[in-house]
Order: structure tokens, then C-alpha cells, then sequence
């Protein structure tokens, strides 16, 4: 009896179905898909070596290689965990690259355990071209609303709020500016195009008019937006917030300082306050030459002054102090340039209030 396939990769996006991804560690690590889980039927060295055998004697001789490097003990480890596994993910679907033998053995051994789970027809090669052509497919599609705005004007914060925003830097785990990485690695280039193509799925069987995103670059800390993708979100309208100084100063201290420290203190410990520290003024450091020398020392003894008060109450003054002038004379001019060429209408600007209103009308 055949044992079951499935390509209803729709299905997968929509449901955001539980993978167990058979692959090597080193393949997972290279890309992924949402809800997959990595439980490989080969270490990356006995893939290495497998490979190996393959390329030398053939398919029969990698096979038997496999079989005597896995053994009986080591099979019965493999399905034990992966009936573990598909006992608290009983919808789950399997896969490995090509949907070949790597995948087709573990579902043979799980059925001879008496468990069943369908396979991905085509494996991850398959599924992942399903999602690259419904992203270059639904972003041609679909009217974009570019939401624009000087740094710290909150855009992110009122994207969060409208059901037909996807918020690109959230996705990319970077706040697109640069001082905006996180603690944590970013996602892979191919995990963060995989994680897009699901939001863009989603996003379409919702059956909005309108997609809203937040005007970005093409690159988004080091991963950047598919070209294809990225020029058809181009082709959008562009909607600008306007936020005072000194409420984008405000936001700008909360989400880069204190939360930013909160984050480093989680991660580094009773060091993480010094390591954050360290990080912001490395960071200033590669942007003096854009800066110029006079701007990028008064910034630096601000910052300086401010982080050597921690425990002061003056902190937070310098802070912004810090911040509002960053943004002054750094950000505001370099965005002011970036919007004058910008090819995108303007179709409306206001403050957060007027600005939420007009999208959620529009869409």
C-alpha cells in the first residue's frame, strides 16, 4: 500500500502546519520553514559521508553505507523520536530535500511502528518554490500603501494595529536602521524569504484590498527583500506620519535604550549593560564619516556621559539629549533626501491619529 503524499502547500501556509524536517543539521540551519522542526535520519557527518560514497560508487552503495552507519539501535532512536514528536504534532507533514529517500525511509519506518504521517511530494525543494512564485505572484497582484515616516515617528507600533500590515522588519528581526539589530541573530536569508512568502499568503486569503507596509530599503539589516518583491511593493502610494521631535525622541529612548538594555542584561547578565554600551559606540563609530568629526564627537560624549550615569536620574536627559540631536542632524536630513527622490505619491499625511484613520478607510 502506498503511503501518503501530499503537495496542498497552501494548506501548510494557511494552517501553519507542524514540519518535521529529516534533513542534516547543516541544512536546516540554511533555511527552513515556519513550524518545522529538525529531527534529521542523518548527522551532518554521515551525510558528508554518504555523499561521499554517492559520488564515488553510486546510489545502492551510499545505501548501504547509510544502513550500516545508522544500524538497528540507531533506527530505533530515530523513530522513537520521531513518534514523540508526532504524538504532540499529530497533523504534522514530513519532509527532507527533494522528498526522495531520506524522507521516504523515515516514513517507511514509522509506518512499519505503526504511525502514519504524509510526506511533501517534492520535499523542501518543492514546498520553497511553491512559496517563491506566490510571493512574486501576490506582491504583483496586490495595491500597496507605503507607510512613511522620520525615524522614531512610531510606524512600526501603528502597523501592529491594522490586520493588513506585515511588518517587514519584524520578520527581518532588525529595525532597519543602524543602530537597529538585536541581541539575536537574524534569521538566514533563505528562512527570512520562506517566513515573508507565509505573511504574504496569509495575508491575500483575507481577502484585503490593500497591503500596508512600512517604506524600507531593499535591505533590511543583512537580509534584504527579493527584488522581484521588492519592486512590485514599489509600485505602491506613499502615506507619511508626521510624530514632533520630541514624542520620535521619546519612542527612539524606549525601544533603543531601555529596551535594548533590557534585552542585553537578559542575554549577557550583570555585563550585558557595558556590552550595550560597547555595541552603541561601535556602531557610531562606523557612521563618523557620514557624521563628520565634530557631530560624531559631541555625539559620542553625550552618549558617553549618559551611560556612565546609569544609576542617575541626569541618565535619561542625556539620553535624549543624545537621541534628539541623532535624529536631528543625522537621520531627519538623510530621510528628508530619501523621500524628495522617491518616486511614490504622496497620498496623505497627519499625526497618528489622522494618519490610522485614513488606512483603515482605505482599506
Amino acid at each position: 500500500m502506498a503511503l501518503p503524499l501530499s503537495d496542498d502547500f497552501l494548506s501548510i501556509v494557511l494552517n501553519e502546519t507542524p514540519l518535521l524536517d529529516v534533513r542534516a543539521p547543516v541544512e536546516f540551519e540554511k533555511g527552513k520553514f515556519i513550524n518545522a522542526t529538525n529531527l534529521p535520519i542523518l548527522s551532518d557527518e554521515e551525510r558528508r559521508l554518504i555523499g561521499i560514497r554517492y559520488k564515488e560508487a553510486g546510489n545502492d552503495a551510499a545505501v548501504k553505507l547509510a544502513e550500516s552507519l545508522i544500524k538497528e539501535e540507531g533506527k530505533e532512536k530515530r523513530v522513537a523520536m520521531w513518534q514523540e514528536y508526532l504524538a504532540a504534532n499529530p497533523h504534522a507533514k514530513l519532509y527532507c530535500f527533494r522528498g526522495g529517500q531520506r524522507s521516504g525511509i523515515a516514513q517507511e519506518w514509522l509506518k512499519e511502528a505503526d504511525t502514519e504521517i504524509p510526506r511533501l511530494k517534492g520535499g523542501y525543494k518543492a514546498f520553497r518554490n511553491f512559496l517563491m512564485q506566490q510571493s512574486q505572484l501576490i506582491s504583483a497582484a496586490t495595491p500597496t500603501l507605503i507607510l512613511g515616516g522620520r525615524t522614531g515617528s512610531g510606524k512600526t507600533i501603528l502597523l501592529n494595529t491594522l490586520q493588513n500590515a506585515i511588518d517587514l522588519e519584524g520578520i527581518a528581526h532588525h529595525r532597519g536602521s543602524s543602530f537597529g539589530s538585536f541581541v539575536n541573530a537574524q534569521p538566514s536569508q533563505i528562512d527570512f524569504e520562506n517566513n515573508l512568502a507565509y505573511r504574504l499568503i496569509q495575508f491575500h486569503h483575507k481577502n484585503f484590498n490593500k497591503l500596508i507596509l512600512e517604506h524600507e530599503s531593499h535591505n533590511i539589516g543583512r537580509t534584504f527583500i527579493p527584488k522581484p518583491v521588492y519592486d512590485n511593493f514599489m509600485q505602491g502610494q506613499l502615506v507619511l506620519l508626521q510624530t514632533p521631535l520630541d514624542v520620535r525622541a521619546q519612542i527612539t529612548y524606549e525601544e533603543y535604550v531601555l529596551a535594548a538594555r533590557k534585552e542585553y542584561k537578559t542575554r549577557y547578565g550583570e555585563e550585558g549593560l557595558s556590552k550595550w554600551a560597547q555595541d552603541v559606540q561601535s556602531r557610531l563609530k562606523r557612521i563618523q564619516k557620514r557624521l563628520g568629526n565634530q557631530l560624531y564627537r559631541q555625539l559620542t560624549h553625550l552618549f558617553d556621559e549618559a551611560a556612565s550615569k546609569e544609576r542617575d536620574k541626569d541618565a535619561k536627559e542625556l539620553y535624549m539629549e543624545w537621541i534628539a540631536l541623532l535624529l536631528e542632524k543625522y537621520y531627519d536630513p538623510m530621510y528628508d533626501y530619501q523621500i524628495k527622490k522617491s518616486p511614490l505619491p504622496v497620498i496623505f499625511e497627519g499625526n497618528t491619529t489622522d494618519v490610522l484613520h485614513f488606512l483603515q478607510h482605505q482599506s
